[in-house]
């Protein structure tokens, strides 16, 4: 996991576009917005990837492409110094390594899960407020108010509404996601690439390492998308004066309307640009 961190730093600001799309489009199509009155749940077509990004450039600028990216750069950084912290203690003290210096990869699975759990509940304020602000352009569009003149503005917002609980709305599907997510990346990036270098000509090289990120990123796409498509609405909703939820009560009640009102597939909007950035 470790090996991972320094690409993703170099690579962050440079995809972070890939993560606003991913979020216009698991919002799209909403069923559950129909029960604030609003008429049709959607203003705009169903839009795939690429649509959606031109759109966003078309109809709101270019750089609306990084629309969020400052608390995405804190979640980045909190997330990967809790990450990290956890599991090299989780590595050094609670596992321990076998008397031949060797990590066992179940030991390397739980500890990877459990480090993205803890990693990911410490970053869900910074998370929770990027989520908001990556569909601040979309409502502006829609003639909706604007709910923040800035990061610091809508820390404190949120604070002010909904108290310390407010800041960790959506905090359950989040380290489900965060738990599958690393599960996924890392069993299968070491499956992948133990089974190309012993069964192919390939070396532990730069190829060896892009297939099996190739693969790993797949896997966890798979595994996290849906909670990732619940997390986003539950943090996106429209809130009442003390800060609850106007469309879901729940993580459950979230994934039971999304299927029943747009079929199981919309658990899976936005997977081709969360496979793509990781």
């Amino acid at each position: 996991m470790l090996y991972f961190e320094k690409p993703r730093q170099l690579s962050f600001l440079s995809t972070f576009p890939l993560d606003l799309t991913k979020t216009r489009l698991q919002m799209q199509g909403e069923a559950a917005l129909a029960r604030l009155g609003d008429g049709a749940r959607e203003s705009a077509p169903y839009r795939g990837m690429v649509r959606t990004a031109l759109g966003i450039i078309q109809e709101e600028g270019f750089l609306k492409l990084w629309q969020g990216v400052t608390p995405a750069i804190y979640r980045h950084v909190v997330y990967s110094g809790g990450r990290m912290v956890t599991y090299e203690h989780l590595r050094e003290v609670v596992f321990g390594k076998s008397e031949d210096e060797h990590y066992p990869l179940w030991k390397s699975v739980i500890g990877g899960m459990m480090a993205g759990v803890i990693g990911q509940f410490l970053a869900n304020p910074t998370d929770l407020v990027k989520v908001q602000m990556q569909m601040e352009g979309k409502r502006k569009l829609e003639g909706k108010p604007l709910r923040f003149r800035g990061v610091h503005h809508a820390f404190a917002k949120i604070l002010a509404e909904g108290g310390i609980r407010g800041l960790w709305a959506g905090w359950v599907p989040n380290i489900q996601r965060a738990a599958l997510v690393n599960m996924g990346d890392l069993t299968t990036y070491d499956t992948v690439k133990h089974y190309l270098v012993l069964n192919t000509p390939l070396e532990d090289n730069i190829m060896t390492h892009g297939l099996s990120s190739l693969c790993s990123g797949l896997v966890a796409s798979i595994l996290g998308t849906p909670a990732d498509v619940i997390k986003s609405r539950i943090m996106n909703q429209p809130r009442d004066k003390q800060g609850r939820g106007l469309l879901y009560k729940s993580s459950t009640d979230c994934l039971i309307q999304a299927v029943q009102g747009e079929g199981f597939m919309s658990l899976y909007k936005g997977f081709l640009p969360s496979w793509l950035r990781m």
